[in-house]
């Protein structure tokens, strides 16, 4: 059998992380605070590192937290702030285990249709209007998992807006912010309104997945109740990691690897649109500006289903829609580009064609 090409995983290929950097951060760090990285430390995460992020975002190091990884964030503020029953406004699609945690939680999910450029506000100002009274929007601003839309400009301004007419807080959730290859920047909603926003981020995608480091940014009196949750859960994060993760932002490696994954991923989502334009020209797509991922429409008709396994017997790994809905998608698919070459990005999409044509195209399913 042809060897796996997996559009599966949203991680970067090892030859785009920056492991020489990583290995001297390491050196630096254990050089500089032996003492202080391998101790328990505090809730709040290693400190320093902390100082770094809340300059980086221009607040007070109270509102910031330190985290095990960005879903460990996401986690502690479900915890603090949605309750059984509580609605929860999220995307139409949003990232599987995101769904996963607020449903495990209880919440009352609600998704309102993702555009092209982000959030359908105006669906959401019906919903509002309607009498729901959310307490949390989930929103993925920048290259959202799993379509790889960003919210405009305009629609930032109308969901802070509506955030504060309802009361409601909005969980700015921005992995992918710095992963930007084309188009402008946009400024993140927590810049724009500290007070009914909270930030997440992670280091997973500019340094390594590995690394497991991410952090949340928000209202002081917010950060210091999810201390409390933090200190309950783990005593205090990963300090090892965390004290790499310093000593690599604040040696200029960090900027020098973003710069090379931003490259990297900027050659491999354009060979995936013009490989999909040339090999399956029934997929229906918007070009991502950044980020790692792609989102597929079929024709109606088309069985994703049949073409998940017909791509598998032909080595070739895909997320099929239905995985971020509560419900439908069973035309639409997500391909990540992130972790395959251009080579294996033409050579996946022509056995992806192969499958469609064999076993996922409405012909076939007719």
């Amino acid at each position: 059998m042809a060897a796996t090409i997996s559009f599966a995983r949203g991680a970067p290929s090892l030859d785009i992380v920056d492991v020489e950097g990583l290995r001297a951060a390491a050196d630096q760090a254990f050089t500089a605070d032996p003492a202080g990285m391998t101790a328990y430390g505090t809730a709040v995460g290693y400190v320093p590192l902390r100082e770094w992020i809340a300059e980086r975002h221009g607040v007070d190091p109270k509102q910031v937290l330190v985290t095990n990884g960005s879903m460990q964030a996401d986690a502690f503020l479900f915890d603090a702030l949605v309750g059984l029953g509580d609605a929860v406004i999220v995307e139409r699609p949003t990232y599987d285990r995101t769904l996963l945690s607020l449903r495990n939680r209880g919440a009352d999910v609600r998704m309102v249709e993702l555009e092209p450029d982000g959030i359908d506000t105006s669906a959401l100002e019906q919903l509002l209007a309607g009498g729901l009274k959310p307490k949390l929007a989930h929103i993925i601003p920048n290259f959202q998992n799993p379509a790889g839309h960003t919210l405009s400009a305009a629609k930032r301004d109308a969901l802070l807006e509506l955030a504060r007419r309802h009361d409601f807080t909005i969980f700015e959730d921005d992995p992918y912010v710095s992963l930007r290859f084309a188009g402008e920047p946009l400024p993140t909603m927590v810049s724009m309104d500290p007070g009914q926003v909270v930030y997440a981020s992670s280091f997973s995608k500019t340094v390594c997945p590995g690394i497991r480091v991410g952090y949340l940014v928000g209202p002081e009196a917010l950060i210091a109740q999810i201390v409390k949750l933090a200190t309950s859960t783990y005593i205090s994060p990963n300090m090892v990691s965390q004290a790499i993760v310093n000593q690599f932002c604040r040696s200029g490696a960090l900027e020098r690897s973003i710069v090379t994954v931003r490259e990297a991923l900027r050659e491999r989502a354009q060979t995936l649109c013009q490989a999909l334009g040339e090999q399956l020209p029934d997929a229906r797509f918007v070009a991502p500006e950044g980020g790692y991922f792609l989102w597929v429409e079929l024709p109606a008709g088309s069985d994703v289903d049949a073409l998940f396994r017909a791509a598998a017997d032909r080595g070739v790994q895909f997320v099929k829609g239905s995985d971020f809905l509560l419900e439908g998608g069973e035309t639409s698919f997500r391909l990540a580009y992130s972790g395959v070459t251009p080579a294996e990005i033409e050579e996946g999409v022509k056995r992806l064609a192969e499958a469609y044509a064999e076993a996922g195209s409405p012909a076939h399913a007719a």
